[in-house]
């Protein structure tokens, strides 16, 4: 994996990652504050749409905040989220709250570094590549790295996500 630039400001995740000797690239790329979707950043680096993985953050009825992972085109099942995570329903955070729960604002929402580590899914479609990205924590800046990587520094449970 190529070495990250070492002008990029760092953020949260990419500490977190240098923290536990975890190789990564930093991928930087022009924000369309228009289009904050996955496809957009993915069709601007020039990467597989399902290649990079969008953070979404939903509350479990019993368990409260969940972060889900799943790959830009695809959308949420939030029934499976709620099944995977033993609650009976969940639903996404009002994006109000998005700030005061991750540190992260939309479009810029990282699943590494956020104030707290919450429980974590990610979509299983994950198991497909062996690199993936993910937010940095900025708009306009994502992590390249391994999938079994970000799967073990999060501690997550890697189970069907998505319609």
């Amino acid at each position: 994996m190529k070495e990250h630039n070492k002008n990029a400001k760092k953020t949260n995740a990419a500490r977190l990652l240098d923290s536990l000797s975890i190789p990564y690239s930093l991928q930087s790329y022009e924000v369309d504050e228009e289009d904050l979707s996955a496809l957009h950043v993915a069709q601007v680096l020039g990467i597989p749409a399902e290649q990079i993985y969008k953070t979404l953050v939903a509350r479990g009825d019993k368990t409260g905040v969940l972060v889900c992972c799943i790959p830009g085109p695809e959308e949420l099942d939030l029934k499976g989220l709620a099944q995977a995570s033993g609650n009976k329903k969940a639903d996404l955070v009002p994006l109000k709250e998005l700030l005061a729960l991750t540190g992260y604002i939309r479009g810029g929402c990282s699943p590494l570094g956020m104030k707290k580590l919450y429980p974590t899914y990610i979509d299983e479609a994950v198991l497909q590549h062996s690199e993936i990205i993910v937010s940095a924590g900025q708009r306009g800046l994502q992590l390249k790295l391994t999938a079994a990587d970000l799967v073990a520094v999060l501690k997550a449970k890697v189970c069907p996500l998505c319609h």
